[in-house]
């Protein structure tokens, strides 16, 4: 098979995969270089959240994603993704990882899955119907996390209440801080425009069912749902806290995500309580599960349109 990085065409697609991944708000806060035999990923520093993500770990899960994505394209030519993530900490901080490609095996029929679903995956902010997840559904989710490094754990009712009351109390903490709803603001769109959450991706205002989704400073201008009355709550942890691990977060979520879209299960995102303003996190692990990086909920809701991505002359060979 053809080097992945050795035509225009193959390096474009693997571009394409990456992009598609999602990212905190829609920000998309990534940046691509190809040189020669190898592809450079770093941080588009100038879309970091300073007041919900001042380490900036929701930006490493965000770019994660896309390597994750980027890593699948590779698989795709039959060639293995070698990653060297976080080469230069110092010298170059924006410097995520360097992806070089090495002849590897023929990619196997899950690999083929999971990339051939990369453009259906969607963040839905919708009610799901309540069917809960099969066992075997599960099982896939937990094995996805785990295969790239992270625990994944789904909560029972009780546990996931609790969880839903946690993030409740930090959205309406996060919905009175001023410089939050300023930063939120430009990234929640009414038009259609190439990034950003926008309006019909918002989904309904919950009625009282107290799911607490996060409401984009719309406040009661939404119309009102029904929602599942037991949400399917999962959440995702990995060993450590630091910006590799953050990395390995969003590859790990990733995988995750897609292995639900192939299962045909939505998923939204919860990471309220991670957002608040002076979570200096780094601390203790969250009991022996490690650090808790994002919360998930899982089921199944009803078709979603895409959120729009930035033209690829804006993140591709940016750098010199």
């Amino acid at each position: 098979m053809v080097q992945p990085f050795a035509t225009p065409a193959g390096v474009r697609r693997i571009v394409e995969a990456a992009v598609a991944a999602p990212s905190v708000h829609n920000t998309q806060p990534w940046l691509f270089h190809h040189l020669r035999d190898s592809m450079t990923v770093y941080a588009d520093l100038r879309r970091q959240l300073h007041v919900t993500d001042p380490l900036g770990r929701c930006l490493g899960l965000s770019c994660g994603a896309a390597l994750f994505n980027m890593r699948l394209a590779i698989r795709m030519t039959g060639y293995e993704a070698r990653v060297l993530p976080l080469p230069a900490p110092r010298g170059a901080p924006d410097l995520l990882a360097v992806v070089r490609a090495v002849q590897g095996e023929p990619p196997s029929p899950n690999e083929q899955r999971l990339h051939a679903v990369i453009p259906h995956r969607r963040t839905n902010r919708f009610p799901f119907d309540g069917r809960p997840l099969p066992h075997e559904t599960v099982d896939d989710l937990i094995v996805a996390a785990r295969h790239e490094g992270a625990t994944l754990v789904m909560l029972d009712d009780r546990a996931a209440r609790t969880v839903l009351d946690m993030v409740a109390a930090a959205d309406r903490a996060l919905s009175r801080d001023e410089a939050y709803r300023c930063e939120l603001s430009p990234w929640a769109r009414d038009a259609p425009d190439v990034e950003g959450v926008p309006r019909h991706a918002f989904g309904p205002r919950p009625d009282g069912t107290a799911l607490p989704l996060r409401d984009f400073g719309l406040g009661a201008s939404r119309e009102v749902a029904s929602f599942e009355r037991n949400p399917q709550i999962a959440a995702l942890f990995t060993g450590g806290d630091s910006p590799r691990d953050w990395l390995v977060a969003g590859q790990a979520l990733q995988r995750v995500l897609l292995t639900a879209t192939a299962h045909g299960v939505s998923a939204s995102l919860f990471s309220q309580p991670l957002d608040l303003p002076g979570n200096g996190r780094r601390g203790e692990p969250t009991g022996t599960l490690g650090h808790l990086q994002m919360l998930l909920r899982l089921g199944y809701g009803p078709p979603v349109p895409a959120v729009p991505r930035r033209p690829l002359h804006e993140v591709f060979n940016t750098r010199q």
